[in-house]
């Protein structure tokens, strides 16, 4: 493992260039999107036209074929602005496209990743059902062979994107005997397939901008060339896809939490408080100084993780065997990331608003929107319990 990190000028190039598109395209936008709870679609357009929908997609498939550390600085970057945004990308970048770049056959990356490298489709993830949230093993939606086929009929709910989406990553239960270690696969459904429907709509305390959507499958059929992957192997598709899913959204929650430093400091410079300045109080300074050890903390945890993982897909993608003491490392170290800086976000900003008061609560305001965004972090692609389960479950060598 890495212990030391820094970036290329190219990566710090990269840096400029997206918060510089962000401040200027995004920020003015997502108080209004936040306001009236509807999706951003002129701002996915040019965020399409940046080529961040295909980040991270191999160039021969229409994408910019950069690392996970660039997808990490712009996560990072929007995270700082927009938790909704940096939602709607991870779904489609993180949780739709790498799988089928890890687990796709020549002819799916052919027929999928250019458009949805270009952002002129969307894609999904559904994996959650209503009685299999954390314990994903439980799937009850099923998947029976029929000829050529398989029949989908289940119901998947809190699927990011799945309104807009063209393509989504279903899981379904191909043979409950066997458990979630050969009885899971996964499916790529499009949209018009015959028996795929969208359902409700969630309205949410947070991540407003984006939409949260049940699916219903009622005898959707699929053709097995849709199969990604080998037949039984969705879990581990599950698994390894939000390994990258959980170190990309913790560093969203880096952005937050950086963010909610940034303007703790830009208010205290600014702002006097009765019997002086602010800035001059020790409990305050004290304050300032935890958000900041723990910012510091969580960059060099975040882009570590970013390092490994990029190393564990490598070995993915070639197909050759993942070495088992990189594989624990690499879903051990995801785990720890997305639990530890989703809750440093979470008290980053609580502090900030401890440190504006009312100004800080006002409704409408950049942490009163980031106070309701930042508790989602702690709970979806996986709880922060679970993650502890398997951080515990990995040290004592007990496995998943």
């Amino acid at each position: 493992m890495p212990f030391e990190f820094s970036f290329t000028e190219e990566q710090e190039k990269f840096r400029r260039d997206v918060r510089e598109f962000i401040h200027n395209e995004i920020m003015p936008t997502v108080a209004n999107y936040d306001k009236i709870e509807k999706l951003p679609i002129e701002n996915m357009e040019k965020m399409s036209e940046q080529g961040y929908f295909g980040l991270t997609v191999p160039e021969k498939f229409g994408g910019k074929g950069l690392s996970k550390i660039e997808y990490g600085i712009l996560l990072e970057e929007l995270g700082a602005i927009c938790a909704s945004h940096g939602t709607i990308l991870g779904a489609h970048l993180g949780l739709c496209v790498t799988p089928i770049i890890l687990f796709g056959t020549e002819e799916q990356k052919n027929k999928f990743l250019p458009p949805l490298a270009s952002g002129k489709s969307i894609g999904a993830f559904a994996l959650t059902e209503p009685g299999a949230g954390s314990d994903a093993a439980n799937l009850q939606t099923t998947a029976t062979a029929d000829g050529d086929d398989f029949i989908l009929n289940g119901t998947k709910i809190f699927c990011t994107n799945g309104d807009k989406a063209d393509y989504i990553i279903v899981f379904a239960s191909n043979d409950k005997s066997l458990g979630p270690m050969g009885g899971i696969t996964a499916f790529i459904v499009e949209k018009n397939m015959t028996g795929f429907s969208v359902g409700k709509k969630e309205k949410k305390l947070g991540l407003r901008a984006s939409s949260t959507i049940e699916l219903i499958f009622e005898n959707c059929r699929v053709p097995k060339e849709n199969i990604l992957g080998d037949i039984g192997a969705g879990f581990m598709i599950a698994l390894s896809t939000l390994d990258g899913g959980r170190v990309t959204l913790a560093v969203g929650s880096l952005g937050a939490a950086q963010r909610a430093l940034d303007l703790s400091v830009d208010y205290l410079r600014q702002n006097q408080g009765e019997g002086g300045n602010l800035s001059n109080r020790q409990s305050i300074q004290w304050k300032l100084a935890d958000i900041a050890m723990e910012v510091y903390a969580s960059k060099f945890m975040c882009y570590n993780n970013l390092v490994e993982l990029e190393k564990y897909y490598e070995v993915i993608e070639s197909k050759e065997k993942v070495p088992r003491q990189l594989r624990d490392r690499v879903s051990r170290g995801s785990a720890i990331s997305k639990a530890y800086v989703s809750e440093v976000a979470s008290r980053a900003i609580t502090t900030a608003i401890e440190i504006q008061g009312l100004t800080g609560i006002t409704a409408g305001s950049e942490l009163e929107r980031g106070f309701r965004d930042s508790f989602i972090a702690e709970i979806y692609e996986g709880t922060n319990d679970i993650q502890r389960m398997i951080i515990a479950k990995e040290l004592l060598g007990l496995g998943l």
